[in-house]
């Protein structure tokens, strides 16, 4: 089969999972975070977890990336490290910035990870840099000027969200308290609105099935964590919790 039909098909398949995910994350909430519970198997420290889960969609993403034929291109170069942004941080910042001392996952949750992350990386680093063309002018396209700043404000908001997070406990503090400021003050998981707008910048900007797919699936994904989070916080905090 030649490859360009079997990534298409992958990529059909990364869609095609975003459905069952979709359905299934609405009934169950994933067990980690506020949601962990007992049950799910072996665990392991969450900040490995994290780290686990997110390393292929960074470093496996690289090493396809430069194995295309047009890796060295101009667009495909500035396309790189738009997608790295995120990941290094997911990977390599974000889980040292978490009050994880003490706190596990399942192991499940990240080998579930390290499978969709690595058809990802796949799917998406192998269009970029060998299956699709971009060439030098796709850079000043109003589609990838348009992708990019939904991307950068996706970005932006997912950080900001995080950072409100990571600060609500002082050190040595436990328990939950309601996120206020920014865009918690109209929504209630303005993280994971962030990554929605992310991938969708990145949809937008490479102009791709590939890139759709994964915009699909990420809100397939994080859209129900929300919901599941928005149930917890009403459940917890009752009347306090904005309405």
């Amino acid at each position: 089969m030649p490859e360009a039909t079997l990534h298409f098909y992958l990529t059909l398949t990364q869609i095609g999972i975003a459905i069952p995910t979709l359905v299934a994350l609405l009934w169950i909430s994933a067990p980690y975070g506020r949601h962990a519970r007992e049950g799910w198997g072996p665990t392991i420290p969450a900040r490995a977890g994290w780290i686990l889960m997110e390393l292929p969609a960074c470093a496996l993403f690289a090493v396809i990336f430069f194995l295309g034929d047009r890796s060295l291109e101009l667009a495909p170069l500035v396309l790189l490290p738009v997608w790295q942004a995120h990941y290094v941080h997911r990977t390599f910042i974000f889980p040292f910035r978490l009050r994880a001392e003490g706190k596990r996952m399942p192991l499940s949750i990240p080998l579930m990870a390290v499978g969709f992350n690595s058809l990802n990386a796949y799917v998406n680093a192998r269009w970029i840099s060998h299956l699709g063309e971009y060439a030098a002018s796709w850079l000043y396209d109003p589609r990838f000027l348009a992708g990019l700043a939904v991307f950068a404000a996706g970005m932006a908001i997912n950080l900001h969200a995080d950072t409100v997070l990571i600060n609500l406990r002082a050190p040595g503090e436990s328990g939950y308290k309601i996120p206020r400021g920014g865009l918690y003050r109209f929504v209630t998981c303005p993280n994971y609105l962030g990554e929605i707008l992310e991938w969708t910048g990145w949809a937008i900007m490479t102009w791709s099935l590939p890139g759709l797919a994964f915009a699909i699936y990420t809100a397939a994904n994080v859209g129900p964590r929300a919901v599941s989070n928005h149930r917890w916080y009403v459940e917890k905090f009752g009347d306090e919790y904005p309405k």
